[in-house]
Formats: C-alpha cells, structure tokens, sequence
C-alpha cells in the first residue's frame, strides 16, 4: 500500500500566495532551502493544470536551479482535461481520469508514494476521499488579508489533524505534518463537558 502526503506552504491566515508579494513571500532562509533539498525524492508528484503550467514556465526559465533540476527528474502526474500531450516538462504524464480514481488505484498497486505540489483542488478531492495519509504545511509568518489569493481550507470536509512532526525555521516558518481524519461531525465532548469554572480558576 502506498502513501499520499499533501503538501503546502501558506500564510497563518491560510492562502497559498498573495496579490502582489513574490514567491514564498519574499522569504530567504537557508535552512528551510537546505530542508527542502534534503527531502527524499523517491515519490511521485500530483499536479492539477493550474500548477503544472506555473511549475513548468519557472522550470523553463530556470533550467540551472538545483531545485527545478531536482523536479525535472521526478515523475510527475498531472490531472487535467485542458492540456494536450506531450507534455514539455521532462517525466510528466498527463492523466485525464479523475484523481481520485487514480490516486486509489496507485494506493494499491502504484510503484512509488505520491505527494502532491500545490494543486489546491485536487488537494481538496483527495481529503474529501480519506486517500490522505500525511497533511503537510509550511506555515509562513504573515496575515495576507487585505492581498491573499486562493484560499486553501475553502471546502474542505471537518478534518482531525494529530500532529506527527513539527519544526521551526531560522525565519520563523513552522512546518507542521499531521496525520488527518475525515470527520462525520464535530468530536464527542467540547466545552459542554468541561467542568464549571471556579470564581478562583481553580486554584
């Protein structure tokens, strides 16, 4: 049986990237690059359209960066019913199946894990399935209010996260990866369990 990770960076107050700010909102911290460049490759990549045509264009304009050559050698699958074949991104395979079918079947027979690179709806979908074994983000120290795009918990089910691995960076990133659990309804107890307050708090 194979793994499915999701895997994103966002803002603390959930979008994926923000009007006007550059990428990873501007943030340089060598740890973190040396973190990512440390992570092991050996997994298949998940796409939608959207991100694949982003991904692709800096891939092409920036063909020496050590992590685009790292990705260029990855296999990479991408969901889309708009893009045609060949693909221009060296080892993509275009799958127009919907990712959930796909994503289920390479679970159980699929030669390698499977985390996915942006891609926020098929994100979504594979929650919504309970295909999700890990739940990755990297959270970057910024509200982007007034300027976030895309949010990225729009329409997800209710999800219990427990927490796995946590670490913070030398820019105050905080990476956090949860194992999630696709919920019927709110968890059993909550406030209406909890003892009353004392006037003293209890001391």
């Amino acid at each position: 049986m194979q793994s499915v990770m999701i895997d994103l960076i966002i803002s603390l107050d959930g979008y994926a990237a923000a009007d006007g700010w550059p990428g990873l909102w501007g943030v340089e911290s060598p740890e973190y690059l040396d973190w990512l460049g440390a992570q092991d490759t050996d997994y298949t990549v998940l796409l939608g359209a959207k991100t694949y045509r982003l991904m692709s264009d800096f891939a092409a304009q920036m063909p020496d960066d050590p992590g685009f050559v790292q990705m260029a050698e990855m296999p990479k699958v991408v969901f889309s019913s708009t893009l045609d074949e060949p693909l221009s991104w060296a080892n993509s395979v275009l799958v127009r199946e919907d990712p959930v079918a796909w994503v289920r079947e390479q679970k159980e027979s699929g030669p390698r894990p499977m985390r996915t690179l942006g891609s926020l709806s098929v994100c979504r979908s594979l929650l919504v399935a309970g295909l999700v074994d890990r739940f990755r983000v990297v959270v970057f120290p910024f509200i982007t209010g007034a300027r976030g795009q895309e949010r990225i918990f729009d329409g997800y089910p209710d999800i219990g996260l427990e927490l796995v691995e946590s670490k913070t960076f030398d820019k105050g990133m905080q990476l956090l990866e949860y194992v999630p659990t696709v919920l019927d309804g709110p968890p059993a107890g909550g406030l209406g369990s909890m003892p009353e307050s004392q006037p003293d708090g209890g001391r």
